[in-house]
């Protein structure tokens, strides 16, 4: 069974959706990817959209939700790059590893503010959390 991983923030309309498309994208039939967010737009940005085209990652499907659309306690591992407490807000029975990741939103800014945390996100994942899921499957 593949690990889930969670990716959350404020929204659910730019950082973690941005993750949740690179980590499918960078890992593949590795992992799931899922993202929500604490208080959901209910829209993608499109500069989200614009910024994850130009590495040519694929948004088909992506969707701003809650915390409630997304089942934590399947999840291997939760990112939060919101800066929020999650200790009230995960399952009891949650028994995965919570990263906290603390990223400006870039919403509201201009598109190299979106670039820039599409890189950071990329980075994050391309050696924090492919290290972890490397021992993880080990």
């Amino acid at each position: 069974m593949k690990p889930r991983l969670a990716f959350l923030c404020l929204g659910n309309s730019c950082r973690s959706i941005m993750a949740e498309a690179l980590a499918r994208h960078f890992f593949g039939g590795q992992v799931e990817a899922v993202s929500a967010g604490f208080s959901p737009l209910g829209w993608v940005a499109p500069e989200t959209l614009t910024v994850l085209a130009e590495l040519h990652i694929p948004t088909t499907g992506l969707q701003s939700k809650g915390l409630a659309a997304v089942d934590l306690v399947s999840c291997r591992a939760i990112i939060n790059f919101s800066g929020y407490d999650l200790q009230k807000r995960l399952p009891p029975d949650f028994g995965g590893r919570v990263f906290h990741r603390r990223l400006a939103d870039p919403f509201g800014f201009d598109i190299d503010h979106y670039r820039r945390t599409r890189d950071t996100i990329r980075e994050l994942l391309e050696r924090e959390i492919s290290s972890w899921l490397g021992s993880e499957t080990a």
